[in-house]
């Protein structure tokens, strides 16, 4: 198998893993057996469990960030990029890979390199979203980036605890609701412009 799909095949597996297990509970030898290779296999592209982890959780990151900017840029209507950016953090709770586990619920936030990558989620979607709100409402730097920290920090919890609640909202209502929460927060605030 080409290199670069091996790599596939073994984060694929090792996500499954870690997402069952938690990084402490999780060995190299069921993410190996998982992909159906052998250890020293895994050990030659990735090595070793926190290696392995990182890779994981940058890809995870990355998607997640990569949709918030999509979501941003796919309007200029302010609604309907609230409504789009809170529909992005419940899909990605939502996705049957899990991966938000990795990044939300991770049991190796005291790791240094594992918590600069978790806070990069939030601090890389706040500060896209605060540009918007500063361009807007010419609010100052630290007031914009308040207010996008907070509506992340929303989205993030909401999304996670709706998951946990297994009820009866679907998805698309409950990002909808909470999508109509913050907007009628963050409307009050003046725009520079007349939309």
């Amino acid at each position: 198998m080409p290199r670069r799909e091996r790599r596939a095949q073994l984060l694929e597996s090792a996500l499954e893993v870690f997402v069952a297990q938690g990084y402490h509970a999780a060995a190299m030898d069921d993410i190996a057996e998982r992909a159906g290779v052998s250890k020293p296999v895994l050990y030659q592209h990735f090595p070793g469990k926190l290696d392995l982890y990182l890779a994981l959780l940058d890809s995870s990151c990355d998607m997640i960030i990569d949709n918030c900017r999509e979501a941003l840029a796919s309007t200029s209507d302010n609604k309907d990029r609230v409504a789009a950016t809170m529909r992005v953090f419940y899909s990605y709770v939502a996705s049957e890979e899990g991966a938000f586990r990795l990044v939300f619920e991770s049991d190796l936030t005291s790791e240094p390199d594992v918590r600069e990558r978790v806070d990069r989620v939030t601090t890389e979607c706040a500060s896209m979203i605060a540009d918007v709100i500063r361009t807007d409402t010419g609010l100052p730097d630290e007031a914009s980036e308040l207010l996008a920290v907070s509506l992340v920090g929303m989205a993030q919890v909401s999304a996670r605890f709706w998951l946990a609640g297994g009820g009866e909202i679907t998805q698309d209502d409950a990002a909808a609701l909470i999508a109509g929460l913050a907007w009628r927060g963050i409307r009050g605030y003046p725009r520079t412009d007349d939309h």
